[in-house]
């Protein structure tokens, strides 16, 4: 049947999540006509793309605008029953206040322990579990990155053949380490994060670092244990040549060691699961993020450490989420993440309005209240056991708030830094977003993008907004995907195509 004939034979679908909501998104591909009658009575007074919001009553000027039950803006003008609820028709209500917040007040009951289920992965001598076997090469400034690309395509082509369980090398470029602030206090957060990047569990243990000789950054401290002879510096050399032999024989040293690894079966207690969403539509809410939370409760019954960040895409819910922290330390913790925030785009002249993007907008999204709602889902019901500020490891089982800007790239490298060995990526409008240090299972919101992206996307979660699947059916199958992506047993498109983002260092010092 051609696509089009298809659309009009589609019954007109809209997903309302609450009760309370008296705005619903439209559930058909390709949208809907004007005049389109709904089996419950409800006519379109517009033509209403999928995606996009449609008004169940007629809704005075400044009324509140319900979707999840919570107010996600206010009619800036009469909006009649059945016209479609776009951007300009909604104004922005105000963040939660910060200090009037309920902590801990609704902390959820522990689930029951999930027994049961292992994962093949790499054991390191910390007790950290790799779900890859890679050899990381550190960089302590931004000067060194042409010489590391032409080492690191040499040792791939000459060394990394003889080295079977060794997966990659991979060059831990960034834009940082001289030219900065080194001194100033925000400068924590880009130092700690290149230093823990190091340590990820993918890596083994194994730290080389090559630096310059003269950057603010000195290479020593980027090693925990200060051992010099894990650092090349380019200034002691004579000649490039012998810049890339220096680097290839430390990292043969290196690629050896990592060789007799091998995989063991390991509990899930031992994953360290990164969440994130990127390119999200008003689908995000209602299908992947549900799933992805739903799964993310298997992963913490299961003993699990579970991040969830995107501070400009938690703010506006926070409210939601202090109830769930576990006790008054951990709730104050994520509300001064907020506040660090809301200080830091005061300094840069910008307002949560820069939230969300115009692909996000495109796919339903009118504000960055409704982008945070459904963003905030894909950290389930568990309690919040613990709070990291950007760059921070985590140290501790359960869900955890890791602090991070929005941005899919700066998020991505600060939960790489925080310890995560494999990331889970929920996305509505599409992104091929992947990272070279761990794997990335990427989640579709919407049918439509599965089959439009059929080599790009691993999970379809757009089966839940057509009845053909439950939230609880798709998470399960996201952690069963988990485990065998941990085990090396199913490798994700982004890994087959080798898709990889660059790092992307989070740096609100001074740059001098």
């Amino acid at each position: 049947m051609p696509e089009q004939a298809k659309i009009q034979n589609e019954a007109p679908l809209y997903i309302k999540v609450s009760a309370k909501d008296n705005v619903a998104i439209i559930v058909n591909s390709g949208g809907l006509a004007k005049g389109c009658i709904f089996a419950c009575g409800l006519e379109l007074r517009d033509g209403i793309p999928q995606g996009h919001k449609v008004a169940l009553t007629d809704l005075e000027q400044d009324e509140p605008i319900i979707r999840y039950g919570e107010v996600i803006g206010y009619a800036a003008g009469p909006i009649p029953k059945g016209s479609w609820v776009k951007e300009e028709l909604v104004r922005l209500p105000s963040p939660p206040q910060l200090d009037e917040l309920p902590i801990a007040n609704q902390v959820p009951l522990p689930l029951p322990p999930l027994e049961g289920y292992t994962f093949e992965g790499y054991r390191n001598e910390d007790g950290s579990v790799g779900t890859k076997n890679i050899l990381g090469i550190t960089t302590s400034v931004q000067c060194v990155a042409g010489v590391l690309d032409y080492a690191v395509k040499m040792i791939k082509e000459q060394l990394l053949p003889h080295y079977q369980n060794v997966e990659d090398v991979v060059a831990l470029t960034h834009n940082y380490g001289c030219g900065v602030a080194i001194n100033a206090p925000d400068a924590i957060i880009p130092i700690r994060t290149i230093q823990n990047i190091a340590t990820n569990p993918n890596f083994g243990g194994e730290v080389l670092v090559v630096g310059l000789g003269c950057e603010k950054l000195i290479p020593e401290r980027l090693l925990t244990d200060g051992d010099s002879a894990n650092i090349v510096s380019l200034q002691d050399h004579h000649g490039f040549m012998s810049m890339i032999q220096s680097i290839m024989n430390l990292a043969e040293q290196k690629l050896i060691k990592l060789n007799r690894r091998h995989r063991v079966t390991c509990p899930v207690s031992d994953l360290v699961v990164g969440l994130q969403c990127g390119g999200s539509d008003a689908f995000s809410g209602v299908t992947a993020n549900p799933a992805v939370g739903f799964a993310a409760d298997l992963l913490v019954q299961a003993g699990a450490t579970v991040l969830f960040s995107e501070v400009t895409e938690v703010r506006d819910a926070v409210h939601l989420l202090t109830p769930r922290a576990i006790n008054q330390e951990v709730g104050q913790a994520l509300i001064q993440e907020m506040k660090w925030y809301d200080n830091y785009l005061e300094k840069g002249q910008a307002d949560r309005s820069a939230n969300p993007s115009p692909g996000n907008k495109r796919g339903g999204l009118v504000n960055v209240v409704e982008k945070s709602l459904g963003s905030i889902i894909k950290s389930g019901s568990s309690p919040i056991v613990g709070v990291l500020s950007p760059g921070e490891k985590a140290t501790q089982k359960g869900l955890v708030f890791a602090a991070t800007p929005a941005s899919d790239f700066v998020c991505g490298t600060l939960q790489l830094a925080s310890g995560v060995n494999m990331q889970v990526f929920t996305t509505g409008r599409g992104t091929p977003y992947g990272l070279a240090m761990a794997p990335v299972i990427k989640v579709a919101t919407r049918n439509s993008l599965t089959e439009q992206w059929h080599d790009l996307i691993d999970v379809n979660a757009g089966t839940i907004a057509t009845g053909e699947a439950t939230i609880e059916e798709v998470g399960w199958g996201i952690f069963h995907m988990i485990l065998a992506v941990a085990s090396g047993k199913k490798k994700t498109w982004a890994d087959h195509w080798g898709l990889r983002n660059a790092l992307c260092l989070f740096n609100p010092a001074p740059v001098t």
